[in-house]
């Protein structure tokens, strides 16, 4: 009987909404390290071996687009989340 108690007191707060703002914060932060590291690895490529700047900056902008997709999909899920 408790358990009933307890899961209408959850749902009548919306626990889901602060979880998934939450959540997004997080995959929000991975992204940005990933991107971070993503130029990083460029910058560093490109101060070892200057020629290979065009191939680096191709590979680094694929790179970017798939971490920003994966943090525009974590977009979609809070708002999902939220309705």
């Amino acid at each position: 009987m408790s358990n009933i108690v307890l899961a209408q007191a959850a749902e009548a707060a919306n626990i889901n909404a602060g979880l998934a703002a939450i959540g997004y914060g997080l995959g929000a932060i991975g992204a940005a390290i990933g991107v971070g590291m993503i130029w990083a690895a460029v910058i560093s490529g490109t101060a070892r071996q200057p020629e290979a700047e065009g191939q680096l900056r191709g590979i680094a902008y694929v790179s970017f687009v798939l971490v920003e997709v994966l943090a525009l999909i974590g977009l979609v899920v809070f708002f999902i989340a939220m309705g």
